[in-house]
């Protein structure tokens, strides 16, 4: 991959980052109210039905990180996974799918650090990628060598995307220099594979915090900044999303760079999926509804979307347990 592709799809430039600009980031500040009156509205002037809600569905697979970052993990869960990412959809529900029968995978497997070779060995041979969670995830409280040391033995091991989590003690200290050096050396060290900063925006306090965060990741060259990790007690929320996204939209009008956004942790349900696909659209324009801008943090929204899928050409609502991992 060159400095000009963003893994999982199409080719543009890559974000080359800016030096930090203090005085951009704190002109930052978030109405709270004026957010959630926005949020409010998601859902009420569109209404995706019937064949256009499955194409949507389909496209949510395809933007999806399917995940398993439990600690009970084996390599054998991790095999599970990658045979479904392989076919998130039964065979029979596809064929039914008139006009819309196409290949279809999830854009990337995601993983523990540990486990990344066998789940690039399982996948030798198809575009998925592999994403391993880094930098001691889920809390960051390791030290800032065994950060570097996990993200190089990730890329080594032959992972192509690498999820980071910031420390969320320079966002509440308002470090924005420390912030921005941490994610600058963690860039360095992915080389040519992406980086997708998760910002935890549960533990971060304000919206205004998740802005300014948002902006100084993107300042140091995050292809994806990332709501959370799927272990904070809040974790991917609409009014946080629209807060990051729009400084994705900030941030692309003044550098011309797009960067990608992933919510992850709490979306179980397709209708979910649907919302945040929504905010996308509107906020950002279709151009972000592709993997490669756009991805889920998921695990359990894949068997409910299945399930929908399967309602589609049925009629009827199956079993969730007719829908396994693998």
């Amino acid at each position: 991959m060159n400095s000009k592709e963003i893994q999982g799809s199409k080719c543009r430039e890559r974000n080359g980052g800016t030096p930090l600009e203090l005085e951009w980031i704190n002109a930052f500040h978030v109405n709270r109210s004026a957010i959630e009156r926005r949020v409010a509205t998601l859902g009420t002037r569109r209404s995706v039905k019937k064949q256009w809600q499955a194409a949507w569905l389909l496209r949510a697979i395809s933007c999806m990180d399917l995940t398993t970052l439990a600690g009970d993990d084996t390599p054998g869960n991790v095999l599970r996974l990658c045979a479904k990412g392989k076919q998130p959809v039964r065979q029979d529900i596809l064929a039914e799918m008139e006009g819309l029968n196409l290949p279809v995978s999830v854009a990337a497997i995601c993983v523990y650090h540990n486990l990344v070779k066998t789940a690039v060995d399982c996948l030798q041979g198809t575009a998925i990628p592999v994403a391993a969670v880094s930098t001691g995830f889920p809390a960051g409280q390791i030290s800032f060598e065994h950060k570097l040391e996990q993200i190089r033995a990730s890329v080594e091991a032959g992972a192509s995307e690498i999820d980071i989590v910031i420390s969320r003690s320079h966002v509440l200290l308002a470090n924005w220099r420390k912030l921005y050096e941490e994610v600058l050396a963690y860039r360095e060290a992915c080389g040519p594979v992406h980086l997708k900063t998760i910002l935890a925006t549960g533990e971060l306090a304000t919206l205004t915090n998740v802005a300014k965060a948002s902006l100084v990741c993107m300042m140091a060259g995050a292809d994806f900044i990332k709501t959370s990790t799927g272990k904070e007690s809040v974790n991917a929320i609409l009014p946080v999303g629209l807060v990051m996204v729009r400084a994705i939209r900030d941030y692309y009008e003044k550098t011309g760079f797009h960067v990608g956004f992933k919510p992850a942790g709490g979306i179980g349900r397709a209708k979910q999926a649907l919302e945040w696909f929504i905010l996308m659209k509107e906020e950002l324009g279709s151009e972000w509804l592709d993997a490669s801008l756009f991805r889920f943090g998921a695990s359990g929204l894949l068997g409910d979307i299945e399930r929908q899928l399967e309602h589609h050409v049925t009629g009827r609502y199956s079993a969730l347990y007719r829908h396994p991992m693998g």
